[in-house]
């Protein structure tokens, strides 16, 4: 029985690169591998006849061989090179792991030792509002680890150097067997870096880093918020193994105000004011992030009422318009009267009683308790 053309079983020409044959056969070896098609011999057989094709075609000098001489040229019962064909020495599980390991721990097959990025750390900056508003620079004392200078981050004594690890040859995984799968893990005995420490620097222990305290300058830019970050990249802890530093992010609270409370770009503040001043009107100071400014509060003002002084509040750090300053009166009602400010209150109150105009929520809102009673049945 004559056998299938190798480039046929793989769906591939002649002229195809080694790239395209290692592709054509990851799939053909996907589709019909047993274990998706448990019983179907029909798919075993297509699945033994992708590796064959593959192990020779993925072989400069068998494929030339195969090219030249068909089957004859690989197949040793056809007078072929012992060891050619997929029957010969070449082992299953070798073709496998050469077209499936990149699957399975990459970082590995390029060899040499590991090398890992530094932890990222955050700090917690408290800045007040004023800080916030207009931008400064403040300096911070971090707890960190960075490399050790004694050793220079090996771990190692001084004079000494780390020993590549026997059990997994430096490479920093190890290759488990089961079955058709070969699958790549941590190697147990150096925990993934490749190498061993036999003698370690007094300083570190065998880290390759130590905790210091280091002083860093913070700029902190006009206009940021509670929740916003400053990066300060490479600030972070020391990489392992020659591995880049991780990065610091300052995370900024702004402390509360006793005067301002901040919502975005505006600002909010309370002024008390006398009623004489809510009856009458007139004048006040009221402070303002620039400084004091005047408000004008107009005859019959109610308390609650909101003053907008534009361009009086923050301008956001990613650049949107200043904001404004609202400004709500809150009209405070007098207290520890002597008798004569009572007997004076007293008088106003007759005078004011005779004629409703003067107080006409509080009269719409008796004729609606009013007219609420009435319609209830008791």
């Amino acid at each position: 029985m004559s056998k299938q053309d190798y480039y046929e079983v793989l769906g591939v020409s002649k002229n195809a690169s080694d790239a395209e044959i290692k592709k054509a056969y990851r799939r053909a070896a996907q589709k019909h591998h047993p274990d998706r098609n448990p019983g179907n011999t029909e798919s075993e057989e297509k699945f033994k006849l992708a590796k064959e094709a593959y192990e020779i075609l993925s072989n400069a000098q068998k494929r030339a061989a195969y090219d030249q001489f068909g089957h004859a040229g690989v197949d040793p019962s056809m007078g072929g090179r012992p060891g050619a064909g997929f029957g010969g020495n070449a082992s299953f599980s070798d073709i496998f792991g050469d077209v499936f390991g990149d699957i399975f721990g990459a970082a590995a097959a390029r060899g040499g030792q590991r090398v890992y990025r530094g932890a990222d750390l955050r700090y917690n900056l408290e800045l007040s509002l004023e800080d916030a508003v207009r931008g400064t620079t403040v300096k911070i004392r971090v707890p960190t680890f960075s490399a050790c200078k004694t050793c220079n981050g090996s771990g190692a004594k001084k004079g000494t150097q780390p020993t590549t690890c026997t059990t997994c040859g430096g490479h920093g995984q190890v290759r488990m067997q089961q079955g058709f799968f070969s699958v790549q893990q941590t190697c147990p005995r150096c925990n993934g870096t490749g190498t061993i420490i036999t003698d370690p620097c007094d300083d570190c222990h065998g880290q390759g880093k130590v905790k210091e305290q280091k002083t860093l300058s913070v700029k902190v830019p006009a206009g940021v918020d509670s929740g916003d970050r400053i990066r300060l990249a490479n600030e972070g802890e020391a990489g392992e193994n020659g591995g880049p530093p991780g990065d610091l992010y300052v995370q900024i609270q702004v402390k509360e105000h006793p005067i301002f409370k901040r919502d975005d770009a505006n600002l909010y503040c309370e002024v008390p004011i006398s009623f004489v001043t809510a009856a009458l009107g007139g004048e006040l100071e009221v402070p303002t992030l620039d400084g004091r400014v005047s408000l004008k509060v107009p005859p019959e003002t109610q308390t609650g009422k909101l003053f907008r002084m534009r361009g009086k509040g923050v301008k956001p750090v990613r650049g949107a318009a200043v904001g404004d300053l609202l400004c709500r009166v809150v009209v405070e009602t007098p207290v520890k009267l002597n008798s004569r400010q009572k007997e004076l209150l007293r008088e106003l109150e007759d005078s004011l009683k005779s004629n409703g105009k003067h107080s006409p929520q509080h009269h719409s809102w008796l004729d609606g308790v009013k007219q609420f009673f009435e319609g209830m049945k008791f």
